[in-house]
């Protein structure tokens, strides 16, 4: 039978590393105390007083307010497109001829395949090779 792997919370490890730390205990006492490896305390004891200085700190936490921020915004950008899209989808002519008469061959940015799947217009249905200037190359 497998032994099941245990997981220990932040606090657990916070409260480990915080005994550690004040010195009272030999790292073999807390490890043998809560049932940890003696290499799992002094990682956690390091962990506390590398970024210690990190936790009461101002600027980490208004470094990480900052990176939020533009995920945020990104995030909202992203589904504002995408329901703008849904919207146009729904907007267009219903007809394939007219989808097909809006695809744009030479266009710099936008290749026909993407634009293809802006429309909701299948690549296929697109009237032949002729239209996009394949033909020539293939002979």
């Amino acid at each position: 039978m497998t032994k099941r792997r245990r997981r220990f919370g932040a606090e657990f490890k916070l409260k480990v590393a915080l005994e550690a730390v004040e010195g009272l205990k030999r790292l073999n006492e807390l490890s043998g105390e809560h049932g940890l490896h003696p290499n799992q305390v002094g990682s956690s004891k390091r962990k506390l007083l590398d970024g210690g200085a990190a936790v009461v700190s101002d600027s980490s936490a208004r470094q990480l307010r900052g990176q939020e921020t533009p995920h945020a915004e990104l995030y909202e950008q992203i589904g504002r497109l995408r329901m703008e899209l849904e919207w146009l989808k729904k907007r267009l002519p219903g007809t394939v001829e007219a989808n097909r008469a809006m695809i744009e061959h030479g266009h710099s940015e936008v290749s026909v395949r993407r634009q293809c799947e802006l429309i909701g217009l299948n690549r296929s249905s697109l009237s032949g090779y002729g239209d996009l200037g394949i033909c020539s190359s293939l002979k």
